[in-house]
C-alpha cells in the first residue's frame, strides 16, 4: 500500500480560539452559508461535535467527490487541535482506503495565528493521489479562508 502524506500551514489574522471554532469546531453549521459554491447541504449526523462525532457534506459538482462523511477522533478545544477520518465518500474504496487529517492552530504574538494541517492517505495499490492531494490543499486553504473572512466581516461574532 502506497502512503501520502502533505502538509500545510497557513497564517491568518484571526486569533486562533475563533478560527478553530468556526473552521473545524462549527464548520458543519457554517459551511453551507460560507462555502455554497462547494457545499449544498452539511449536518452532525452524531454527536455534538465532540469526539466521535460524525459530520456529512454533500458537495456540488465543482467538487471532485460529491459527497463526504468524516469523524471526529480527536479534540482538544484548549490545544486548538483536532484530527479527522474519512468514514465515507471522497473516493474511500476506489482510490484510498483510508485518510485521517490533524489540523492545529497556533495563536501569533500578533493576535493572529497559524493553522497546521498534515494529511495522511493510504491509496489502493497502482492509484496514485497528487491529483487528490493538490484539491485537498485547494480545498482546505478554501475552508480555512472562508472562515476567516467570515470572522473579520463579522468582528463581534461569539460562536
Amino acid at each position: 500500500m502506497n502512503t501520502y502524506t502533505w502538509s500545510l500551514e497557513i497564517d491568518s489574522p484571526v486569533g486562533a480560539s475563533k478560527l478553530f471554532k468556526a473552521a473545524v469546531v462549527e464548520w458543519h453549521n457554517l459551511a453551507l452559508k460560507l462555502k455554497p459554491d462547494g457545499i449544498v447541504r452539511a449536518a452532525a449526523v452524531q454527536g455534538g461535535g465532540g469526539v466521535g462525532s460524525v459530520r456529512e457534506f454533500n458537495l456540488t459538482y465543482a467538487m471532485p467527490y460529491n459527497y463526504m462523511k468524516e469523524r471526529l477522533d480527536f479534540v482538544d478545544n484548549d490545544k486548538l487541535e483536532c484530527k479527522q477520518t474519512l468514514i465515507e465518500g471522497c473516493g474511500l474504496g476506489t482510490r484510498i482506503e483510508s485518510a485521517s487529517t490533524d489540523i492545529k492552530f497556533e495563536p501569533r504574538s500578533n493576535g493572529g495565528c497559524v493553522c497546521k494541517v498534515v494529511s495522511t492517505y493510504e491509496a489502493i495499490p497502482g492509484v496514485t493521489t497528487e491529483e487528490e492531494i493538490t484539491k485537498a490543499k485547494e480545498i482546505t486553504a478554501g475552508i480555512i479562508s472562508a472562515a476567516e473572512a467570515y470572522l473579520l466581516d463579522n468582528p463581534g461574532t461569539c460562536l
